[in-house]
């Protein structure tokens, strides 16, 4: 018989924030906001001392990348608009983002984990899923060990929810957040999820969230008391049948070690919005330049794109996408350009901009695209 399978999932706590009070050690225990930009960097002092920023003094159309939990305190989180986190909170010290610094640090508390268990699932700079199945220690030993390794190699804290299933431990590494250790069993489900607002279940979003609470449905219980023929009925077979079986703690999902890359993108808000014909040029080196960027991309995964799509957002917040297929995988920067301009005249532009993006997907391995070029008489690199 297989042994009941033992799922963790680590979760960096406050990641961002935390790697910027390694550099300012002095900030902690403070409210601090992560989203500022370069004109945001911390000035070193004649005296020796450092001045940062304040959240007050923000002007512009930033969103918060993250924030300490005593800025959390405050209320204000990730996503939330700078500005309007300045109402809420104008004293908290405002920084600006070091992706390079995060990435390093993602790399080493990645490691450290794999020293210990080397099947993992990375879904992102942040966070993994751990299967720890053919372990023989105890769970509490094994979370209490995994952490000591990753403060050992990076100095910070993450909390870990080991748990019988993906979806269940992605809930359990919030519920004792900071620095936390919480093992569930399925036992525990009625006594410590089916309380949970039914947001907590990863995949229900605003919009699902907002049909359950239509149907008088606010947490994980009252999801698992609606029969399956209900939630088909009201959301489709499919969504339907995993709603029912996730308020249950239901997943059967494995561990996925190496994960394919399905798309990759590149975009940018701008600090104001972009009228696109008094500002055609300026717009035209935004997207000359994410295209460069995500040429650079694909370089370094070494594949090539079948679909190049733009994403536009406007002044009123509606968002356009359009996308075309082409009949031979592309890589340089030119052809994305070529690409995306062909996605751009089926836009009709009618009011500003504040977001642009260029995405790439149908990707191939750069060997397989060659070969299928060649067998065309075309090269296309």
């Amino acid at each position: 018989m297989d042994s009941p399978r033992r799922i963790a999932h680590l979760d960096m706590d406050a990641f961002f924030a935390s790697v910027e009070l390694v550099h300012y050690p002095m900030l902690r225990g403070q409210a601090v906001v992560v989203g500022g930009r370069s004109v945001h960097q911390p000035q070193k002092q004649a005296d020796g001392g450092w001045r940062f920023a304040r959240l007050r003094d923000y002007v512009g159309r930033g969103v918060i990348t993250t924030a300490t939990y005593e800025a959390r305190a405050l209320g204000v989180h990730s996503g939330m608009g700078l500005m309007k986190a300045a109402q809420k909170a104008p004293d908290a010290l405002l920084l600006p983002a070091n992706f390079e610094a995060y990435r390093t640090y993602s790399r080493r508390f990645k490691a450290a984990v794999a020293s210990i268990a080397p099947a993992i699932e990375d879904r992102g700079i942040d966070e993994i899923y751990i299967d720890l199945t053919e372990f023989t220690e105890d769970s509490e030993t094994l979370a209490r060990r995994i952490k000591a390794a990753v403060r050992e190699a990076t100095g910070l804290s993450a909390s870990i929810g080991i748990t019988p299933n993906k979806l269940l431990a992605k809930i359990a590494s919030d519920l004792n957040k900071p620095d936390g250790i919480c093992v569930l069993s399925m036992e525990d489900v009625p006594a410590r999820i089916w309380p949970l607002p039914v947001r907590r279940i990863n995949g229900i979003g605003p919009k699902a969230g907002a049909r359950l609470e239509a149907m008088g449905i606010t947490t994980v219980g009252e999801l698992a008391a609606v029969a399956e023929h209900v939630l088909v009925e009201q959301f489709g077979v499919s969504t339907g049948r995993w709603l029912y079986q996730a308020a249950r703690g239901i997943d059967a999902r494995p561990v996925e070690t190496v994960r394919e890359t399905k798309s990759i993108s590149r975009e940018t808000t701008f600090e104001r919005d972009l009228d696109v014909q008094r500002d055609k040029a300026l717009l035209t080196g935004i997207l000359d330049e994410l295209c460069a960027h995500l040429a650079a991309d694909l370089r370094k995964k070494e594949v090539l794109a079948r679909t190049i799509s733009i994403k536009l957002r406007f002044s009123d917040f509606t968002a356009v996408t359009r996308d075309v297929t082409l009949p031979l995988a592309i890589g340089s920067a030119r052809e994305i350009r070529q690409a995306a301009g062909q996605c751009l005249k089926r836009v009709i532009f009618d009011q500003r901009m504040r977001l642009l993006g260029v995405r790439a997907a149908g990707l191939q391995p750069l060997h397989q695209s060659v070969n299928e070029a060649l067998g065309q008489g075309e090269l296309l690199l």
